[in-house]
């Protein structure tokens, strides 16, 4: 017998950028946001952007020509010490805006180079 089919985890979150993009990324998610760049796959290198994780956290960011961001939709990220790690992001230069509207957890947002949108939260703070 074998084991039910069904989802397990996300695997990674993609989201586009414009043409360009890529060193204000780097920038943005290796340096504010402390992830590792992760090489991309030769054939999906060709097409530019780039790859970053923290542990089992993966965020793709695409190079797509027509690009505008989201208003509204954007990936909720887990941290711990939310404080601090707002205080992180703000020291490089990005605003955090505050949210309380979650009950049992702190949360913000911020905006990465391209204008995406990211919640940072956690959970019980």
């Amino acid at each position: 017998m074998t084991a039910a089919a069904g989802l397990t985890a996300v695997d990674h979150v993609q989201l586009a950028a414009p043409p360009g993009s890529e060193d204000a990324l780097r920038t943005f998610y290796a340096d504010a946001l402390g992830m590792t760049e992760i090489p991309k796959p030769p054939v999906l290198a060709a097409r530019g952007g780039c790859w970053f994780a923290a542990g089992p956290v993966q965020l793709h960011l695409g190079i797509e020509n027509d690009f505008r961001p989201a208003k509204k939709a954007h990936p909720g990220l887990r941290v711990t010490g939310i404080e601090a790690y707002a205080a992180r992001l703000e020291s490089h230069g990005v605003a955090v805006t505050w949210d309380d509207n979650l009950p049992g957890h702190r949360r913000f947002y911020a905006h990465d180079p391209a204008g995406n949108r990211l919640e940072f939260l956690e959970p019980g703070a």
